[in-house]
C-alpha cells in the first residue's frame, strides 16, 4: 500500500511517463488510491506540472502547536488532570485533535483512567518515591510484621468487588 500523498504522486508521476492511461493507473493501484484521485493527477501532468509536491495555499491554517498554545493544554491539564479534552479545547480555545495530539505528542502524556498522567516519572516524583520506599523500609527494620498488614491490591478490584460486599 502506498504511504503517503507524495508517494501517491510520485507513482501517479511515473505510470504517466510510462504511458500509461489513469484507467490503467487506477487498475494498477486500485487498492490504494481513488479514480478521481488519479485523473486530476493526471490532468495536472497533461497540464506540465511536474511537481509531485502540495502547493502553498492562501487561508491554509498555520499550526496551532506552539509554545503558547502548549503552556495553555499545560497550564489547564495542570489545574484538574480529570479534566477531559473537550473541557480543555473549550477552556483554551482550541481545537480538539490540536489538544489532543499537544497532550499526547508535546506533553508526552496519556489518559489513565480518565486522568492524564505523564508517561514517564519526572525527578520530583523519583525522588518521593524513593523516599516512600526508605521510610517502608526503616518501618520494616522496627517491625518485621508489618508487610503482614499491608493490602496488597489494586484499587480497581476493590470497586468491582464493593457491590458484592453487603453492610
Amino acid at each position: 500500500m502506498v504511504a503517503d500523498n507524495r508517494e501517491q504522486r510520485v507513482c501517479f508521476n511515473f505510470c504517466f511517463l510510462l504511458g500509461k492511461s489513469a484507467a490503467e493507473t487506477v487498475l494498477m493501484l486500485q487498492e490504494a488510491v481513488s479514480r478521481t484521485q488519479v485523473c486530476e493527477w493526471y490532468s495536472r501532468f497533461k497540464g506540465g506540472e511536474i511537481s509531485c509536491e502540495d502547493q502553498p495555499r492562501p487561508g491554509w491554517p498555520s499550526s496551532c502547536r506552539n509554545d503558547e498554545n502548549i503552556d495553555k493544554v499545560r497550564n489547564a491539564i495542570n489545574a484538574d488532570c480529570l479534566r477531559t479534552i473537550d473541557e480543555i479545547s473549550e477552556i483554551t480555545g482550541l481545537s480538539w485533535s490540536s489538544c489532543q495530539r499537544m497532550l499526547t505528542k508535546d506533553l508526552n502524556m496519556k489518559c489513565v483512567s480518565a486522568k492524564f498522567i505523564p508517561r514517564l516519572l519526572t525527578e520530583d516524583k523519583k525522588n518521593s518515591r524513593l523516599s516512600v520506599c526508605y521510610n517502608l523500609r526503616e518501618q520494616v527494620g522496627n517491625d518485621p510484621q508489618i508487610l503482614s498488614k499491608v493490602v496488597t491490591r489494586d484499587e480497581t478490584c476493590c470497586y468491582g468487588y464493593a457491590s458484592l460486599i453487603k453492610c
